[in-house]
């Protein structure tokens, strides 16, 4: 196997656990020094002491993506662990459990912070050290609900579609087309992507006609709007994310890709 990013430092938000984690031991595995981040301190000690036992060179440092304090401590310290930063997985976020209009202010703003704000935070504190470095990779984490919206039938399928977390990712492919203009002038490409039926911890929470969970929470749309059969799995974004951050898509910036088996071709 070629590596492909040997001598480069990515910083993997979100990184203890789904797609992150995934994602943390592939940059790992080809060459790259790993920064993990998370809330949730344990979880990301055991992804650092996974990859360092296989090999890979890995640090976990604390921060919570919706306190810009955190962040830019976080990134500090990030920063003189492997001196430059070259990559970045803006992947940390979460949904939110009601419906407009009785979601309530305090989950709109939470679900708005955490996912949209954080992204603009890390990706703030991010910069600097990227430029310095002489370029780099973004990559941002969008979801197929910031272009695709529900009816009365999949609401009473499915239950909650949270306008929060379909807001936050909007905001966030906004934000990735202008983040990718002003990092032309830096060698900083800026991309984003948008996952369907991803098989992960927080998406297999089950529906209302599925208590017990065990099945992505929207398995039943997915399995008759998909192309290629599902699910999919952390890896196959993982695969992506690498591309994207790698060589192999020097030629690729502001683009909102699609990894849903073909969702967004039919509907």
């Amino acid at each position: 196997m070629t590596n492909k990013l040997t001598g480069k430092t990515a910083i993997v938000t979100g990184g203890n656990s789904g797609i992150g984690e995934s994602t943390a031991h592939l940059f790992a595995q080809h060459g790259a020094n790993v920064i993990i981040m998370a809330r949730r301190e344990e979880q990301g000690i055991q992804v650092q002491e996974s990859i360092n036992s296989q090999g890979g060179k890995s640090t976990f440092i604390k921060m919570d993506v919706g306190n810009p304090e955190s962040v830019s401590s976080a990134i500090e310290k990030a920063a003189k662990v492997y001196g430059d930063v070259h990559i970045l997985f803006n992947n940390a976020g979460h949904g939110g459990g009601q419906n407009f209009p009785d979601t309530t202010v305090e989950e709109w703003n939470t679900v708005i912070n955490d996912n949209l704000n954080g992204t603009f935070y890390v990706s703030k504190a991010v910069w600097p050290h990227m430029v310095k470095s002489g370029g780099g990779a973004i990559v941002n984490m969008s979801s197929l609900a910031a272009v695709r919206g529900f009816s009365p039938r999949m609401m009473d399928e499915y239950g909650v579609t949270a306008p929060s977390y379909y807001a936050a990712k909007a905001g966030i492919e906004a934000l990735t087309r202008q983040m990718a203009g002003v990092g032309g002038k830096h060698n900083i490409r800026v991309n984003c992507i948008r996952p369907g039926q991803i098989l992960t911890p927080g998406a297999t929470r089950g529906t209302i006609n599925d208590p017990d969970g065990g099945h992505h929470v929207f398995e039943t749309m997915f399995d008759m709007a998909q192309i290629v059969p599902g699910p999919g799995y952390a890896i196959d974004v993982a695969n992506l994310v690498l591309f994207l951050v790698s060589e192999d898509s020097r030629f690729i910036t502001a683009e909102m890709v699609n990894i849903d088996g073909g969702v967004a071709a039919k509907i």
